[in-house]
């Protein structure tokens, strides 16, 4: 037989086997740990997050899924490094609003949200609450606004970092209610909140979960919560269309991502298995309790929404005015 015949045949029943090879690769997965890599500092709301997810996971694997905390940069320490990990299933990454944001708000960013990352799954949906530290006189949304006023630049708040959904939240509230209040941006959520606890900042934007505790026993004082309709976790605090400011929308999310050349199959898994887990009874309700939405869903929705974010972002980043890092 013709040599060049042979070596057809052999690549045609190579390229036969590899779909086969592929499906028992990611029945096998996976065959040790799994890391999730989370670019904020341990305790704030997205790590509240990856934690619940990776015990599960876990459990439903027989293997450790361990959070990396991987903190700094905007978000861009730790994006850039899950982007940049082997694509083999075991470095997974627990995105957010920042990687919308980051597309708009650098030059030059050290990744691509798009380019870089398949999307697994969307985890949960959140919304930013404005809270104040007690010593603040404000009471409500009307009278913080009021004294933003009356001294331009004074009042700051805090945020998990830049290009957060917190920050965005702040950039919002200025360009709708037109005052001028001065971002202090940190390397997570947890040291943003210790900060504005001891009075250090005197507002902080963040997620529900990791406030309710400091609302709850005092020692913050809850303006405005950013979504369209009250949260369970949070019934007396008011939304801040209710409270004047109509069509104000500042939410957040946190979702699980692969490096782009993950296996499809590896992925495809893992969206399942997410899927299941943010389904199951408990998880749901220890989500909705923390005043989070458990979402899932497919790979093309989260894909869908990611985009949709990232054009959001771009255009309230050009409307701020923030030029471009």
């Amino acid at each position: 037989m013709n040599p060049g015949i042979i070596l057809a045949l052999i690549f045609a029943a190579l390229l036969a086997a590899l779909p086969a090879a592929a499906q028992t690769a990611a029945q096998n997965y996976p065959a040790k740990s799994v890391r999730i890599i989370v670019p904020y500092a341990a305790g704030g709301n997205t790590d509240i997050t990856a934690r619940a997810v990776a015990t599960r996971l876990g459990e439903v694997f027989g293997q450790q899924v361990i959070v990396d905390n991987r903190p700094g940069g905007a978000t861009n320490i730790g994006s850039e490094l899950a982007a940049k990990a082997a694509p083999d299933g075991y470095t997974i990454f627990m995105g957010g609003a920042s990687n919308a944001v980051n597309m708009s708000l650098y030059a030059r960013p050290p990744y691509d949200t798009l380019r870089d990352f398949a999307p697994i799954s969307l985890c949960v949906k959140g919304a930013n609450v404005l809270s104040t530290h007690p010593s603040l006189p404000a009471r409500n949304l009307r009278q913080l606004i009021a004294l933003a006023k009356a001294s331009p630049g004074r009042l700051n708040f805090a945020s998990s970092g830049l290009g957060s959904s917190n920050q965005m939240a702040g950039e919002l509230l200025k360009v709708m209610a037109n005052i001028n209040i001065v971002h202090v941006p940190y390397k997570g959520n947890a040291p943003a909140l210790t900060d504005t606890v001891a009075g250090h900042v005197e507002m902080i934007f963040s997620g529900v979960p990791a406030l309710v505790p400091h609302i709850k026993s005092g020692r913050l004082r809850a303006i405005g919560i950013g979504s369209l309709k009250r949260f369970s976790a949070l019934p007396e605090v008011p939304t801040f269309d209710e409270s004047g400011l109509k069509g104000y929308e500042a939410t957040t999310w946190f979702g699980l991502m692969a490096p782009i050349k993950t296996p499809k199959e590896v992925v495809a898994r893992l969206n399942g298995e997410v899927d299941k887990i943010l389904k199951s009874a408990d998880i749901q309700t220890r989500f909705i309790n923390d005043g989070l939405e458990p979402i899932g869903g497919s790979q093309a929705d989260f894909d869908k929404f990611i985009r949709a974010e990232i054009a959001k972002y771009a255009k309230l980043i050009k409307a701020a005015g923030i030029t471009p890092q």
